[in-house]
């Protein structure tokens, strides 16, 4: 409770300080409706904004597990071949800092307009992978070198020095970029279903272009809030996952 309480007194606060203001200005509904208005959308939308909600999710867990595959594997083959650290490392980097805008007409075209979720899922692993590659290759090379040199004095094989030594010092960093990869993936996922612009995905996304074509502002935030919601969730299952892990490997 001493933690979460001056987070919820904050935000109770805030809260009550938006509805005093909206009321007291008169504010348009549709430019800012107070949060009294939120909630009443909130709950009159809630069957369709939990469906919604579960479909984010699953678009954005399956992009995850894409990113973690995908950036886990070159970690693991980079750190078996320093020689390929130098060349795959650049194309990591580019296609972090490559915004999803420009290339999501191109995936949505290769999945098929068909098949946007595809496409979804496929733009938001692209954005989540970097973090899992970096955090998975540091960790990797962050064994103890006192231990290295162990491992080369009992003629160790590179799988035996890679299995006993690496991966459980890389489990740290590897959790770390977890946390950072899973608040992107549903970053991505979302941003990826905005540009796609296809109702077939019918995720949180959707709802908010439907809410804002119509100028249904509280359904808007209604919308936003859900997807606050569904970041804090993810955010808390991956910190339980890396405490879990890190008793586990303390205790040992």
């Amino acid at each position: 409770m001493s933690r979460l309480l001056p987070p919820l007194l904050l935000m109770a606060a805030l809260l009550l300080a938006w509805e005093i203001a909206c009321r007291a200005l008169a504010v348009p509904s549709y430019i800012l409706p107070p949060p009294s208005a939120v909630v009443q959308a909130l709950l009159q939308s809630a069957p369709v904004l939990l469906a919604s909600a579960a479909r984010t999710f699953w678009m954005a867990l399956q992009a995850l597990i894409a990113a973690g595959v995908v950036g886990g594997g070159l970690a693991l083959l980079v750190s078996l071949s320093p020689a390929a650290e130098p060349a795959v490392r650049p194309l990591a980097v580019i296609v972090q800092v490559t915004p999803v805008v420009a290339i999501a007409p191109l995936v949505v075209i290769w999945a098929g307009l068909d098949h946007a979720d595809r496409a979804v899922i496929a733009l938001a692993a692209a954005v989540a992978v970097y973090p899992l590659f970096s955090g998975v290759l540091a960790g990797l090379k962050s064994a103890d070198p006192d231990l290295e040199r162990l491992f080369d004095l009992y003629g160790a094989g590179r799988l035996q020095r890679l299995a006993r030594l690496r991966l459980p010092a890389a489990a740290p960093f590897a959790l770390e970029g977890l946390r950072v990869a899973v608040g992107l993936s549903l970053i991505g996922a979302v941003v990826a279903e905005f540009v796609a612009g296809s109702g077939t995905t019918q995720g949180l996304a959707w709802r908010l272009l439907e809410a804002g074509n119509r100028l249904r502002t509280a359904e808007m935030l209604a919308a936003v809030v859900c997807l606050a919601v569904l970041g804090l969730l993810l955010n808390a299952a991956a910190g339980a996952l890396e405490r879990s892990v890190m008793r586990r490997r303390l205790g040992r």
